[in-house]
C-alpha cells in the first residue's frame, strides 16, 4: 500500500529507514568486538525496523499501532532524534516535543528548577523562552512547592508531571507522543489530554502511538501498522485500526477479566479531574446477573450504569461494547455517537439505563464491557472489561454473529 501521506508538505520523512541492534551474549563480547575490530562476530543482530518508508504532511495526525516488538518506540526514537538510523534517512523539519519515556533526561541529582532549565534548552528553546515559559511550566505541573528540591526526592507523579509539563511548553510543530495521554492521577490526566487536543484543534502535527485502537482512530487522519519491523499496512485509521484489530486474537492480546463488580466497585471520587464507575447491573427480560442467557431476536438486554464525576469536568459519555470470548469485537454504542448528553439523565436519578431490544446477537457467548469517558469519547476515565457474559441461544438457523436489519424487495 502507498506510503505517501495526503499533502505536499511533509514535514516528517522517512525513506529506507531500518535500526538494527547488537546483542552481546556477555559483557566481556563487546571489548572481543572491538579488538577483532570486525573480523569476527560476537553480537547477534536484531533489526527493529527495516526499510521503512513513510511521510508525515504538516497539520497530519498519524497513529502508530502494531504489537510489543514491532519497532514503535524505535520509530519514534528516531523521529524524536535520540536513536540514529542503521541505513536509510530520516528527516524532520521543525522543533519537536516528544512525549516518550517522561523524565529520561533528568538528572536526579539536580533540582526541579534545574532539569526544566536544562531539558527546555535542549529541547532547543532559547534563554529568553525558557525565562518566558518558566511560571507556565511550573503551574501546569502542579508541584511549585518542590521545585527547588532535587527530582530524586519527587513521587513518581511528581517526575511525570514535571517531564509533561516541560514538554509540552515548548510550543512544539510536531508533537509526537508513546501512550502519553494518560499521565499522572485523575485532574492532570485530563489535563494533559485537554492540552494535547488543544495542539490538534491548532493544526499541528502529531505522531501519536497508541495501544488503544480506539483512540487512534479517534485522534488520527492516517495510521501506520508496524508488524515485526516493518509496515504491515500505512491507511485511514479507521481502515488501519479495522485491519490490525482482526490480529489480536490471540491468547496475548486477551482481556483479563476486571474485578470491577456491583459488588466490589462502589467507590466515591478521590482526585479532582477523575471519574469512576460505581456500579453496573444488567438483565435479560427481567431477570438479572453476571451470567445471563437470552435468545436472538426475542429477549430485551437491559443495562443499568452508574458513575461519580468531579463536577467541574463536562458529564462524561458511556461506551458499552460486545465481544466474543476471545475477544473479537463484534458491536458498540456510545452516548456521544448516538448524540445523548447524559447530564439529564445523571442528575434525574444518577443512573444510565441502556435498552437493547431484540437482541440481533446470533447463538454464541459474549462479553460486555462498559467505559467510562471524556464528553467527546476519546479519553477513557475508568473502565469495566468483561463484566457480563451473555449466553445467546436461537431458535432458527441463520450464521454469524448478528442478525442485520433487512427485507426483501419483489
Amino acid at each position: 500500500m502507498s506510503s505517501s501521506s495526503t499533502g505536499a508538505n511533509p514535514v516528517i520523512e522517512a525513506r529506507k529507514l531500518s535500526k538494527c541492534y547488537q546483542l552481546y551474549h556477555h559483557p566481556k563480547d563487546r571489548l572481543k568486538q572491538f579488538l577483532w575490530r570486525g573480523k569476527r562476530k560476537y553480537y547477534r543482530e536484531l533489526w527493529a525496523l527495516r526499510d521503512i518508508d513513510f511521510s508525515v504532511s504538516d497539520g497530519e495526525v498519524v497513529g502508530i499501532v502494531g504489537n510489543n516488538g514491532s519497532g514503535k518506540s524505535t520509530l519514534l526514537q528516531l523521529v524524536s532524534g535520540t536513536l540514529t538510523p542503521t541505513s536509510g534517512e530520516i528527516s524532520v523539519n521543525g522543533r519537536i516535543a516528544a512525549l516518550l519515556e517522561l523524565g529520561a533526561g533528568f538528572n536526579p541529582e539536580f533540582t526541579g528548577r534545574e532539569n526544566v532549565l536544562m531539558n527546555a534548552a535542549i529541547m532547543g528553546l532559547s534563554q529568553t523562552e525558557i525565562i518566558e515559559r518558566f511560571e507556565s511550566i511550573v503551574d501546569f505541573s502542579g508541584i511549585r512547592d518542590f521545585i527547588d528540591q532535587p527530582v530524586k526526592t519527587y513521587s513518581s507523579g511528581m517526575y511525570i508531571r514535571l517531564a509533561f509539563s516541560v514538554a509540552i511548553n515548548v510550543d512544539p510543530d510536531i508533537l509526537v507522543i508513546d501512550e502519553a495521554l494518560s499521565v499522572g492521577d485523575g485532574a492532570f490526566a485530563r489535563k494533559s489530554f485537554d492540552r494535547i487536543m488543544q495542539f490538534r484543534k491548532a493544526g499541528k502535527t502529531i505522531l501519536f502511538c497508541s495501544h488503544s485502537i480506539y483512540q487512534v482512530a479517534a485522534l488520527c487522519d492516517r495510521a501506520i501498522w508496524l508488524d515485526k519491523g516493518e509496515i504491515a499496512m500505512i491507511g485511514s485509521s479507521s481502515d488501519v485500526t479495522t485491519q490490525y484489530g482482526q490480529t489480536l486474537l490471540d491468547a496475548d492480546s486477551h482481556i483479563k477479566k476486571n474485578e470491577h463488580t456491583a459488588a466490589t466497585s462502589a467507590q466515591h471520587i478521590s482526585n479532582k479531574g477523575s471519574a469512576r464507575i460505581t456500579d453496573i447491573q444488567a438483565s435479560v427480560d427481567g431477570t438479572s446477573g453476571t451470567l445471563l442467557h437470552a435468545t436472538s431476536q426475542k429477549s430485551t438486554l437491559t443495562v443499568v450504569v452508574q458513575f461519580e464525576f468531579d463536577p467541574e469536568l463536562p458529564t462524561p459519555s458511556l461506551v458499552i461494547t460486545f465481544s466474543t470470548m476471545d475477544g473479537l469485537g463484534i458491536s458498540s454504542t456510545s452516548s456521544y455517537h448516538d448524540n445523548i448528553d447524559l447530564t439529564h439523565y445523571f442528575n434525574e436519578n444518577k443512573k444510565i439505563e441502556v435498552i437493547f431490544p431484540s437482541i440481533p446477537l446470533l447463538k454464541g457467548n459474549y462479553t460486555l464491557s462498559v467505559y467510562l469517558g471524556c464528553e467527546n469519547a476519546i479519553h477513557c476515565y475508568d473502565s469495566a472489561l468483561n463484566v457480563i457474559e451473555l449466553k445467546i441461544e436461537q431458535e432458527s438457523t441463520e450464521q454469524g454473529f448478528v442478525m442485520l436489519p433487512h427485507y426483501w424487495k419483489e
